[in-house]
């Protein structure tokens, strides 16, 4: 399954999602009603009289639903990081020096540019010693990465990659958002229990001084009515976790299978399974609010459970090993009962470092001018489908950015400056039209920074840019939302101190105005993605018009490149080629419109982008970083590729 399947699938599946909340709903409002009824005697009234009363209870019971289920999405539009901190997550340091939380955070960002989207927040649960991770945010833009201290302690890396790369799979496929989404509605639906709790207790003991003052019982339909929310509220809870089973069950399955793709090993995500199974912990969680997330974690939140969000342990494992034998976790937990397993030590007898890059390694970057061969179907299959080669390259790419710049992308200081300094063009005119640009709107100080720092990255090589940029999203997010205004203004004026900005420049500039956008302002929208390609065929084809000129500002071979992406686009629709008289400031208007189409649609953009990118059958380096720049524009992530894509 592919990337613009699995998002096909999560369309359908906030679709169930959709009908079973309403279900629920509905349950729950005929069980209010009857118990109503009774309480007020109501059973006896004229047939208008009983409409009346119905539909007043009916009217209230929605109202409390829709109103909770609101405040609680509202209340998690802080992204990720909110998430993580009502399970008492503790943010992990850019600069630790603990070996778990820095060995956490290597392995966190290697996968995140293997990914090819931000770094995300990194939490660690301090109270939570079972064995557990999971991911959370609307976007990959405001996502954050939580996992327990009993995973860092018991987990060596293999396994702790396996896990993450678990949880990255959630972050690139959209799993996310649909699991944060379900966090809302579920709250509304059990909304009713603690309601219901409150008008109980308050009955009973309204009962208990009416009987001692003999005015005859009148709080008993009040504990009545209590007793029927109380009921409601577990039929909503019954209905909660059919829900989080219907949508999460299968899709834990799909993450291990892509947790297998992205390290190319199958003992790592197997071996944290088998320690869940057999360690007495397992991946139980202390915190009350674990039946809140318990779909969008990697293990069970209970041991018990009516309707497990998991598939069973056993049968993830024997699904990655088919040679597994059950019995085998009985055998480790009799073992480890004695002596619990140190992920650290289990490093050490590998000889694996306790920190430093933990991918395979050994692949090296290609050279600046290298021509690699390129398919766009090929490319669509590495859509959010990192494999061992991306993960290497992102190996290599942190070792070959220098520790200065990779400490100032980590610090929530110098973070800024050097994210300005990356956009400043490379041609002196354009550079300075833009240092003069930010000096008037935002400061000289300001100004001066992001110069010093473009003058230390003239020679640093395009394809570390975009991977530098995202690495300093964690430092970024650290900074009070009033400076990130301030950051996204300039980035902004940035894109549009001057015509002549080029194509490459100007995409990783909007890629990272929208990503910073979309930190601050998450997008809790049901559905975006529902325009249709014969409803955008302007804005695509100013996207390929524009593209063609890459290395083709004249002549007819930019039209030739433009019509080999038309014609992937919408074969025969004889799309005119007319570059826009604005150039690359035409797509301010286009993203939106290109970023709202439907996952097959915009699976035949990508494709198109690929093949006026590469309408000779090969890729200069410049041009992968450009695709891959305005894959993250459309929210299909592509990841790094080193070598010849058909390989």
């Amino acid at each position: 399954m592919n990337f613009f399947e699995r998002q096909r699938q999560v369309r359908r599946l906030s679709t169930r999602l959709v009908l079973l909340f309403v279900l629920a709903v509905l349950g729950i409002v005929v069980v209010v009603n009857i118990a109503a009824l009774f309480a007020f005697n109501a059973t006896a009234a004229d047939p208008a009289q009983l409409a009346g009363f119905i539909a007043m209870v009916t009217v209230a019971t929605l109202a409390a639903i829709g109103l909770a289920a609101l405040v609680r999405t509202l209340a998690l539009r802080g992204g990720g990081g909110k998430v993580a901190r009502e399970l008492g997550g503790v943010p992990v340091p850019a600069n630790t020096t603990d070996p778990e939380l820095r060995r956490l955070r290597n392995v966190v960002e290697e996968m995140a540019l293997a990914s090819g989207v931000p770094v995300p927040e990194v939490y660690v649960l301090p109270e939570e010693t079972a064995i557990n991770a999971f991911a959370a945010g609307w976007t990959p833009s405001d996502a954050a990465v939580a996992v327990t201290r009993g995973a860092l302690q018991r987990l060596n890396r293999d396994e702790l990659q396996g896990v993450i790369a678990h949880e990255f799979s959630h972050v690139v496929n959209g799993d996310m958002r649909l699991n944060i989404r379900l966090m809302g509605l579920l709250f509304g639906i059990l909304f009713l229990t603690v309601i219901g709790r409150g008008l109980a207790r308050a009955g009973v003991i309204g009962g208990g001084r009416s009987r001692g003052n003999n005015s005859g019982g009148s709080a008993a339909p009040l504990a009545l009515v209590g007793l029927a929310l109380l009921v409601a509220g577990y039929v909503g809870v019954l209905a909660g976790r059919l829900i989080q089973a219907s949508v999460s069950r299968q899709r834990e399955y799909l993450a291990d299978a892509s947790a297998v793709q992205y390290t190319r090993q199958t003992q790592g995500i197997a071996g944290a399974l088998k320690k869940i199974g057999g360690l007495s912990a397992g991946s139980e969680l202390k915190s009350p609010k674990r039946d809140e997330v318990g779909h969008m974690l990697f293990g069970e939140a209970a041991r018990t459970s009516w309707f497990a969000t998991h598939p069973p342990l056993a049968d993830r494992i024997k699904a990655l090993e088919p040679s597994f034998d059950p019995a085998q976790l009985q055998q480790l937990s009799r073992q480890w009962a004695a002596a619990p397993p140190s992920g650290r030590q289990e490093d050490i007898a590998m000889g694996l470092a306790p920190t430093g890059p933990t991918g395979p390694g050994g692949s090296g970057l290609p050279a600046h001018g290298a021509r690699i061969p390129v398919a766009p179907e090929d490319v669509l299959g590495r859509v959010a489908a990192p494999t061992d080669s991306a993960y290497a390259h992102a190996a290599a790419i942190l070792d070959r950015i220098p520790d200065p710049l990779l400490d100032r992308a980590r610090d929530r200081q110098a973070a800024v400056p050097l994210l300005l300094g990356l956009l400043l063009s490379a041609e002196p005119a354009v550079r300075q039209h833009q240092y003069a640009a930010v000096a008037q709107r935002h400061g000289q100080e300001l100004a001066d920074a992001a110069r010093r720092a473009a003058d230390d990255l003239d020679e640093f090589p395009a394809e570390l840019r975009l991977p530098l940029a995202e690495l300093a999203f964690p430092a970024l997010r650290e900074r009070p939302d009033a400076d990130l205004e301030s950051l996204l203004a300039a980035v902004f004026t940035l894109i549009q101190a001057d015509g002549e900005i080029n194509v490459t420049e100007y995409c990783l500039s909007r890629l990272l105005l929208a990503e910073l956008e979309e930190s601050l302002r998450p997008d809790s929208r049901w559905r975006t993605d529902r325009r249709k390609l014969t409803d955008a065929r302007s804005a695509a084809a100013t996207l390929l018009a524009i593209l063609a000129q890459v290395g083709h500002p004249h002549g007819p071979e930019a039209e030739r490149a433009f019509q080999a992406g038309a014609g992937t686009l919408l074969p025969g629709a004889n799309l005119p080629y007319a570059p826009p008289e604005n150039g690359v400031l035409a797509l301010e208007t286009a993203w939106p419109v290109l970023d709202g189409l439907r996952p097959a649609d915009k699976e035949r953009l990508v494709a198109a982008t690929v093949a006026v990118i590469s309408h000779d059958g090969m890729m200069t380096v410049p041009e992968i970083e450009l695709l891959r720049t305005i894959c993250g524009l459309l929210h299909c992530p592509l990841p790094p590729m080193a070598g010849p894509v058909t390989d």
